[in-house]
């Protein structure tokens, strides 16, 4: 990891990126608030920190990445968060996601299903001032010990929308989940209208990492 020091060269790039993504179709004033003030290039080792702030996907640790700000501002946007949401991450990844959503005022339980990233996150996220609930474990079954939530994100591509996460949906909540083949994917967002019903909008296409575990793509 980068050595935390936020300079006026970093604040300064977090604007411009700001700018772009709003150009980009962001309007969510919170989404953009929260990426202006969170510390992109705190996640990347100081050796990389001059890509933190350009609007793409970055490797991590065990063959992850951390995701692009326009798609982490995108599937933010869907969520429509209000301060107080109970919101489910899956994927937690480099943590940088969940940071966001905490950032809203949401109330953030995250579950990671490699071990490693688990371990570093858990550790590090503390350490910039983010402290989401955060739990180890086969994410693609939700975490249902917490729910009913008013949001969930998936944070990796899912070859079909598992049912228990619906189930673990409040009614009128919203689930934001990258939808398709191992390689691309459309972003497809649900709302759960009453405990039988659900409205369902699919968006452009992105490429996620594949979702892991019993509902997702098998290892």
């Amino acid at each position: 990891m980068s050595e935390l020091e936020d300079t006026y060269k970093h604040k300064g790039l977090r604007k411009q990126l700001v700018l772009g993504i709003a150009k980009k179709g962001i309007k969510d004033k919170s989404v953009l608030h929260a990426i202006n003030k969170i510390p992109r290039h705190f996640f990347f080792d100081k050796i990389f920190d001059v890509h933190a702030y350009e609007d793409k996907a970055f490797p991590i640790d065990a063959g992850q990445t951390i995701s692009q700000p326009y798609t982490v501002a995108f599937q933010t946007q869907l969520l429509q968060i209000k301060p107080g949401d109970q919101i489910l991450e899956i994927g937690t990844g480099s943590g940088y996601q969940a940071c966001v959503l905490v950032e809203m005022g949401a109330k953030v339980y995250t579950i990671e299903y490699q071990k490693k990233l688990y371990q570093k996150a858990i550790r590090f996220l503390p350490k910039i001032g983010y402290q989401p609930h955060m739990y180890q474990g086969d994410g693609s079954k939700g975490l249902p010990r917490f729910a009913p939530y008013d949001g969930i994100i998936v944070t990796a591509g899912a070859p079909t929308v598992p049912e228990e996460l619906i189930q673990q949906l409040k009614v009128g909540g919203r689930l934001v989940i990258p939808v398709g083949n191992d390689d691309i994917q459309s972003m497809v967002l649900i709302q759960k209208v009453d405990e039988n019903k659900i409205k369902k909008k699919q968006f452009d296409h992105f490429s996620f990492v594949p979702l892991r575990g019993v509902k997702g793509w098998k290892e």
